[in-house]
């Protein structure tokens, strides 16, 4: 039977997605061990920790760094002017920010990723343009150089990269690339001679454009041998070759003023071979690559303007007298300020574990970045609201910072891959794993001859086992017990949710944004509430020491725990039990997309 033109397109787009995502070594890690029914307890547990060393080295840099914000950083003056001042530029640069990361050799400071998150939560914490601006040129930018370039390219371009006197960019987003990486339509043919190649395209809402002397850019190459096909690759590209063009060099925009967004197009820029980073065709690892480090620090950055949100409540609330009583007093403001302090814990634990997982060596933590750039924006966007509120009509006027963090916050949601698309990327690259199993499974059951019909036996007994087992999750303290048998019980439930998605839709879940979002959320809650264990278990013995008891972090942390089981159970609920049919009837007649009767059930 001749296959429909939507039954070609969507193998096409499944073989996409296995050659953009899937290729490469597989290791099981945690979040992807979670769709299977596993928990893979030494990449969270116990909470990771810096060393001595390295923590009196953070101790320092944090005071130079703070130092350096009081007296230099002024948020206002920047959302206003828009415009980050060369001054705090080269501050940055002084004081190591902007090569942070980078081996000393080379002129970085050689921090980890954990001790860097850490000094980037005081940037965001202050000025999300200037925390935007720093991801851009170290997170983003730098870092493909540092990890795909040849010692020639660091040799040439890091050591004015490392204080600032040159300025790094990431070039990816187009008007029809940016959260779908893999449409870059952006050209580059190589030469007759094959020494250079000729890009010809145009790049938007590219941070640091207009002032960076050096852009990673991605652009299409043929691939060799194989007429007519295509593939990424990067290009290291100085704004001084001939043909490129800075259309706008500072995009107007909503918020995270102070960022110089651009507009650039290249026309028939001559770009050495030698400035080929990476492999070939590449480029999209080189960009996925970077990205997850990118989302690393995204993550640190919400942290710490999260943490400003809870240091402003608490004073407003505690100042502001209404009805004879202050703010602090009424039982809905104490609900937003326990549901930020709870959320600021798991972003925190969240951020580290993550970071931890670079640190490591680990060489795949796709699912874990993704699942740490969703959850920290989403819940700084609940923390800014809920701050907002607090402070009630004095919180519009001009003269209060909330408006600037309102509209700061804002582009959190859709920057570095769009949160709608990363969800459906955590629940299909997690469900991938148990749905391969499923499939050997299927196969040898049609096929009962098959010559590899072992790994369906390997597959079943693995299915079983997650079937009727459940997880151990190691916690040291007595007092957290129940909620790690908790925890152990819901990863059991979720892997045998994922098993009946699979079973009841198979290759139709990949369309299904419904059931992948309620997989997703359960997937994150499930991560972050080990993170948030993790921490916990960790302090608990030092608090006890101390004598402190119950701190203010850990009834948070108590909260935080509670609130997050309840979504993973509401999450799971949903997935038979919700009114996905009425919904997507009521958009399809609101967006004339009349279709037949049950074509919009699930």
């Amino acid at each position: 039977m001749a296959l429909t033109q939507t039954e070609i397109q969507r193998q096409k787009e499944i073989k996409q997605a296995e050659e953009l995502l899937f290729t490469g070594k597989q290791e099981l890690g945690f979040a992807k061990g979670l769709f299977l029914g596993d928990f893979i307890a030494d990449w969270a547990m116990p909470y990771p920790k810096i060393t001595y060393a390295q923590q009196a080295k953070l101790e320092r840099a944090i005071r130079e760094v703070r130092q350096f914000l009081d007296e230099h950083l002024d948020a206002e003056a920047i959302d206003r002017n828009a415009d980050i001042p060369r001054e705090v530029i080269d501050g940055l640069g002084r004081v190591g920010v902007l090569g942070m990361t980078a081996p000393e050799e080379v002129g970085g400071r050689g921090f980890s990723q954990m001790m860097y998150c850490q000094v980037l939560e005081e940037i965001g914490a202050r000025c999300a343009s200037t925390a935007v601006f720093t991801n851009a040129h170290h997170s983003i930018g730098i870092r493909a150089l540092l990890l795909f370039g040849t010692k020639e390219q660091k040799e040439k371009w890091l050591p004015k990269l490392m204080d600032g006197e040159q300025l790094a960019a990431f070039a990816l987003t187009e008007s029809q690339a940016g959260s779908d990486a893999a449409n870059v339509q952006t050209t580059a043919t190589p030469s007759e001679d094959g020494a250079h190649f000729i890009l010809n395209g145009e790049k938007r809402y590219i941070t640091n454009a207009s002032i960076a002397q050096v852009l990673t850019v991605m652009a299409r190459t043929p691939v060799p041998g194989k007429e007519g096909k295509t593939a990424i690759t990067a290009f290291l590209v100085t704004p001084e070759m001939e043909g490129f063009e800075m259309i706008e060099p500072r995009m107007p925009k909503l918020g995270i003023r102070g960022t110089a967004t651009g507009r650039f197009r290249l026309t028939n820029v001559r770009v050495p071979k030698e400035n080929i980073l990476g492999p070939l065709g590449k480029g999209l690892r080189v960009a996925l690559t970077v990205l997850d480090f990118g989302r690393t620090t995204f993550g640190a950055c919400c942290t710490g303007t999260a943490k400003t949100c809870v240091r402003l409540a608490v004073e407003h609330a505690n100042a502001r007298q209404q009805f004879q009583k202050t703010l602090g007093d009424f039982d809905l403001v104490k609900k937003k300020i326990a549901r930020m302090a709870a959320d600021v814990y798991a972003m925190e634990a969240m951020t580290q574990v993550t970071a931890s997982l670079i640190d490591r060596g680990f060489e795949d933590y796709m699912l874990e970045t993704a699942m740490l750039k969703v959850f920290t924006t989403e819940r700084l966007w609940d923390a800014v609201n809920d701050c907002f509120q607090i402070h009630g009509g004095s919180a519009y006027f001009d003269d209060s910072p909330l408006g600037r963090m309102l509209r700061d916050a804002r582009i959190n949601q859709i920057g570095e891959g769009s949160n709608e698309v990363l969800t459906s990327f955590i629940a299909l690259v997690g469900m991938r794993g148990p749905g391969m199993e499923f499939k050997e499974i299927l196969d040898t059951m049609l096929k009962p001859w098959r010559q590899d019909r072992n790994k369906a036996w390997g597959a079943g007994l693995k299915r079983l086992s997650a079937a009727v087992k459940i997880p151990t999750i190691p916690v040291r303290h007595d007092s957290l017990r129940s909620y790690a048998s908790q925890l152990a019980r819901l990863v059991w439930r979720f892997n045998f949710a994922v098993n009946k998605a699979l079973v009841t839709y198979r290759e139709p879940v990949m369309d299904m944004q419904l059931v992948q979002e309620r997989v997703a959320v359960a997937a994150m809650e499930l991560f972050a509430t080990t993170c948030v264990l993790s921490r916990w278990d960790s302090e608990l013995p030092a608090a006890g020491r101390n004598g402190h008891g119950v701190t203010t972090d850990h009834v948070a942390a108590d909260l935080f725990v509670r609130r997050s089981l309840r979504k993973i159970k509401e999450a799971l609920r949903d997935l038979s039990d919700n009114d996905d049919r009425a919904m997507l009837a009521t958009a399809d007649a609101v967006l004339g997309q009349r279709k037949p009767a049950g074509q919009n059930g699930r």
